[in-house]
């Protein structure tokens, strides 16, 4: 370990950068349908059943962010500001909305919870320092939910927590097929 003068007394140690993940809850709700704009309703509803009429979900928002741990305030970010970055982030623009009318990035992208993810990532992204955030896991319900780190990361990214087995072991799970329509696989789990 490298020790450090000071300018009186004896030498002091200089620490190694202590690095942490904090993660936030937030929740919201909302509406929306699932619905390609470019299908007719017959095949919308071919394509994602009961979910291409309106409904809403109480969604669940863990927001994980990276970073050194502050050696004076012994932080990774300041609490209040993240608490008013999801504030203005998630809340505002999400809670008490319908998706698919009321927020402007889904006029043309299928309101799913992984395009949800994504539009949130990209909302926070604004607000935190760069390659602060780390991931965003939105639950839909209790039993679904989406891991999003950002454009493209290695499967392997997600060993960790034991997704890649999942993913590469069950054939009724799907993948994102492009960045704004989802394979219709999951509607038959």
């Amino acid at each position: 370990m490298q020790t450090l003068e000071a300018s009186e007394g004896p030498k002091a140690e200089a620490s190694p950068l202590k690095m942490a993940t904090f993660s936030r809850i937030d929740t919201f709700s909302a509406s929306h349908r699932l619905a390609c704009k470019s299908l007719s309703d017959t095949e919308n509803e071919k394509l994602f059943g009961p979910c291409s009429r309106k409904h809403g979900h109480n969604y669940k928002v863990v927001v994980t962010v990276c970073g050194e741990i502050d050696p004076i305030s012994g932080m990774v970010i300041d609490l209040k500001d993240l608490k008013a970055y999801l504030k203005e982030a998630v809340t505002d623009p999400l809670d008490k909305k319908d998706l698919d009318t009321d927020v402007p990035y889904f006029a043309n992208v299928v309101s799913t919870t992984e395009n949800l993810a994504v539009f949130i990532w990209e909302n926070l992204q604004k607000h935190l320092p760069a390659k602060t955030l780390h991931k965003i896991k939105l639950y839909e319900t209790d039993e679904i939910s989406v891991v999003y780190r950002g454009d493209a990361p290695d499967p392997s990214a997600f060993a960790a927590e034991g997704d890649q087995r999942e993913l590469l072991s069950s054939p009724k799970k799907s993948a994102i097929t492009s960045q704004y329509f989802i394979c219709p696989a999951r509607f038959s789990v």
